[in-house]
């Protein structure tokens, strides 16, 4: 069961979401749905106090306090609560993206909501779910219903955010792209490989691929243990390989002589250099690789 909260002071617009979401099958969304409604800020904080709510969609202008100060608020979890929900904004403004992910939104969808979009964050939701779980049960912190009159408060007076100090629950680490005008949350736990091409980085997921300003230098060096280099261009996740292969000329494969990596999910085969041979093979045959990588390609690439 996925517990999905409506936040918005528009009936309509909470009703075609509600549209949108009983079209959602069991296999889509990954989960049977289960929908909630609340019209302002305060009155979310009350049933969030309440009952365990697994996805907030959270619109953004509403009167009192609006979506983004109500996700700032919701980053200060009372222990007492039950678990925090993952956050995905819908609003119509499309100039808010960066403020939402800086709020720790999982993902950030412009009215009309397109079917499709919705399934895509529900189940980054789910995900969320899984990994965050009980995240917000290991902090410490006020009453719940000393923080939902400090919310109330504040809503009516237009006053300064309430004296809470918790931790918020942590999300899965991502990437943020830019994508199509706007900008898109892409956790890393997805990402099957990285490759340096001219003055981006290609991200490739099991679902497509993004342009990402950035360094694989930088990367590799941040999540050492999620990533191989194979090549002095490539980064792969380690846990994605599946094969490696040998081309020639009789080999019956399309690529160039060499050694090529073949990935779960991807059809694609990915070079692999003669310098980082031996690392692939002792990942393949289950030890544990040493670090090891190639000088970086142009800028692309990393930065040394």
């Amino acid at each position: 069961m996925l517990r999905v909260l409506l936040v918005d002071d528009e009936a309509l617009a909470r009703a075609r979401l509600r549209a949108l979401l009983d079209e959602l099958s069991l296999a889509e969304a990954g989960a049977a749905l289960e929908v909630g409604e609340a019209a302002n800020a305060v009155q979310a904080m009350e049933r969030l106090q309440h009952a365990a709510w697994d996805v907030l969609l959270l619109d953004i202008q509403m009167p009192g306090l609006n979506g983004l100060q109500l996700a700032e608020r919701l980053r200060h979890w009372p222990s007492d609560w039950p678990a925090p929900p993952a956050l995905v904004f819908v609003t119509a403004h499309t100039a808010h993206a960066l403020a939402a992910f800086e709020l720790q939104a999982i993902d950030y969808l412009t009215k009309p909501v397109r079917r499709e979009r919705l399934q895509q964050a529900l189940v980054k939701a789910a995900r969320w779910r899984q990994a965050a779980g009980q995240a917000a049960g290991q902090v410490v912190g006020q009453s719940a219903a000393g923080a939902a009159a400090a919310v109330a408060a504040a809503d009516g007076a237009a006053g300064s955010a309430p004296p809470l100090v918790l931790a918020p629950a942590p999300l899965p680490e991502a990437l943020t792209i830019h994508d199509r005008g706007g900008l898109v949350r892409v956790p890393l736990a997805d990402i099957l490989y990285v490759k340096a091409e001219c003055k981006y980085l290609t991200v490739r997921t099991a679902a497509q691929s993004y342009l990402y300003e950035g360094a694989l230098n930088e990367l590799e060096q941040t999540h050492p243990e999620r990533w191989l280099r194979i090549h002095r261009n490539a980064l792969v996740a380690r846990h994605r390989v599946r094969a490696l292969e040998k081309a020639g000329a009789h080999s019956g494969y399309d690529e160039p002589e060499g050694w090529w990596l073949r990935l779960d999910a991807v059809p694609e085969a990915l070079a692999v250099s003669r310098r980082q041979l031996p690392l692939v093979r002792e990942l393949l045959n289950g030890s544990r690789p040493q670090a090891a990588a190639d000088k970086p390609a142009g800028p692309g690439a990393g930065s040394g």
